[in-house]
């Protein structure tokens, strides 16, 4: 059974058992992560290659059987599927280890079916082992939000103050990340939301406000993962002279026109595109040592619809997952 994306909607089917080809696993699913992007595919934002879709690609799994080498990857062994699920290895980009940005990369729960479903088939060289100490449902987020989340602060330099713009499941992980590294964090919420501000400074947060506040003091990076780009010189706007501004989502609102003065003293404004495995073998190392913990809302598989309706309108604090085995 799956929840297969049809025009507008999510509706369970029945599928034929689905069998790996060469190089690939057929995984028993246990939990998948609800993300945003999921949200953005179903609402008809981003485009699917083809319909119906299974979406959902924080997914964790047991491998139930193979085909042909999968490395080190055995029967048996739970392990996560990302975004990411194959790229060329042959492209400019790949070959300087930018397969983020391959042309010709295939994503999970766009390209291919992704983890709402009961089963799911994946490239054994594109799962990722994951750590121990964490439950199946307290991992999933990590495969993206935390990813993402992991990506964007790091393409930020080395901030000593960051803004955190949009509260929801990747800033409430990777600001436990940047707490753990001594960073000061500042959190923007809706206005008004004293619910996730609170939560904001129960992560890490040194303070928490609305996005229609100004920081208490000037910020080095500003993360944006709110899909919102009305956030975006406002982000510039808190930001000093060196200061960057990272756009986390793969979607966003337009950007409205802004005064170059906002741009200028070198600041920078650049956005994230997708992860590479290399960015979540050091996240998924780093993960245990903070340790970082998902707050996590969990929906059986049948109630997806209703976890992306939470998500939607901004009722989730955390993460979402998808109760599956």
């Amino acid at each position: 059974m799956a929840l297969a994306h049809q025009p507008g909607e999510l509706a369970a089917v029945e599928r034929a058992d689905l069998e790996p080809g060469a190089g690939q696993v057929r995984l028993r699913v246990s939990a998948c992560g609800v993300c945003r992007t999921d949200l953005h595919i179903v609402d008809g934002e981003l485009s699917a290659p083809s319909l119906p879709l299974v979406p959902g690609h924080q997914i964790v799994g047991i491998v139930e059987s193979a085909a042909g080498s999968i490395g080190e990857l055995e029967l048996g062994m739970r392990v996560g599927v990302p975004w990411l699920g194959w790229a060329d290895a042959t492209c400019r980009f790949c070959r300087s280890g930018l397969e983020n940005l391959c042309d010709a990369a295939q994503f999970t729960g766009l390209h291919r079916d992704g983890g709402y479903a009961t089963a799911c088939v994946a490239d054994a060289g594109f799962c990722l082992t994951l750590p121990d100490g964490f439950g199946d449902l307290e991992v999933a987020p990590l495969l993206c939000a935390g990813l993402i989340g992991h990506r964007t602060l790091r393409l930020a330099g080395d901030p000593q103050t960051v803004g955190m713009y949009g509260f929801g499941a990747a800033a409430h992980l990777v600001t436990q990340v940047a707490a753990w590294e001594g960073r000061r964090v500042f959190a923007f919420t809706r206005p008004g939301d004293d619910a996730t501000q609170a939560f904001a400074r129960s992560m890490g947060a040194v303070w928490a406000g609305g996005t229609d506040e100004a920081p208490p003091e000037e910020l080095d990076a500003a993360l944006i993962f709110a899909p919102a780009g009305e956030l975006v010189p406002l982000a510039l706007r808190a930001v000093g002279k060196g200061g960057v501004v990272v756009c986390g989502g793969i979607h966003m609102s337009d950007i409205p026109a802004f005064p170059y003065s906002l741009l200028w003293g070198e600041r920078v404004l650049r956005s994230v595109a997708n992860l590479t495995r290399a960015d979540a073998a050091e996240f998924l190392a780093l993960a245990p040592r903070v340790p970082v913990r998902a707050q996590v809302t969990t929906y059986d598989l049948a109630d997806a619809n209703t976890a992306l309706g939470d998500l939607r309108s901004g009722r989730l604090e955390g993460a979402a997952v998808l109760v599956v085995g």
